[in-house]
C-alpha cells in the first residue's frame, strides 16, 4: 500500500511541477511583452478606468518584471511559495477586473501576451485566466507525506 501512495505523491509531484514551468514561462513571455511597449500596456490598463493615469503608467513600467521574476522564480524553485502567492494574487486581481470592467460596458483588451491575444473573445480570456488561476491553486497544496 505505501508504494502505491508513493507513486501517487509522486505523480503528483511531476505534474506540479510540469505546471510550474508552464506558468512560469507564460508569466516571462507575458512579462517580456510587455517590457517592451510600455505606452501599450499602460494603456490596456488605462482602458479598464480603475486607476488614475499616473497610477496606470507606473504599474506598467513595474508590473512586467514582477511578472518575469515571479515566472522565473517558479522555474527554477527560487522563492517559490513567494511567487505562487505574488501570481495568484495578481491573477484573482486581474480576473475581478475584468470581469468589473465588462459589467461596466467597457471594450477592452487584456494586453497580456501582447497582440498574440488580442483576437481572444472575452468568454476565451475567462477560460484561460480561469485555467491558469486553477493551475497556480494546485500549486498551493503540498503532497501528503508519506507515511
Amino acid at each position: 500500500m505505501a508504494g502505491e501512495e508513493v507513486k501517487r505523491a509522486g505523480l503528483f509531484s511531476a505534474i506540479r511541477f510540469l505546471i510550474a514551468i508552464i506558468i512560469g514561462a507564460l508569466f516571462i513571455y507575458a512579462g517580456a511583452v510587455k517590457v517592451i511597449d510600455p505606452a501599450t500596456f499602460a494603456r490596456d490598463i488605462d482602458n479598464y478606468k480603475m486607476l488614475p493615469w499616473q497610477a496606470s503608467v507606473w504599474l506598467a513600467l513595474y508590473l512586467p518584471w514582477l511578472e518575469i521574476l515571479c515566472g522565473l522564480a517558479l522555474i527554477t524553485r527560487v522563492l517559490f511559495r513567494g511567487a505562487v502567492f505574488i501570481v495568484t494574487a495578481l491573477m484573482t486581481t486581474f480576473l475581478i477586473a475584468s470581469v468589473v470592467a465588462k459589467a461596466r460596458g467597457l471594450d477592452i483588451t487584456c494586453g497580456c501576451f501582447g497582440h498574440a491575444s488580442q483576437s481572444l473573445s472575452f468568454a476565451w480570456h475567462l477560460v484561460l485566466d480561469f485555467a491558469l488561476l486553477g493551475g497556480l491553486l494546485l500549486l498551493w497544496k503540498r503532497p501528503a507525506p508519506v507515511a
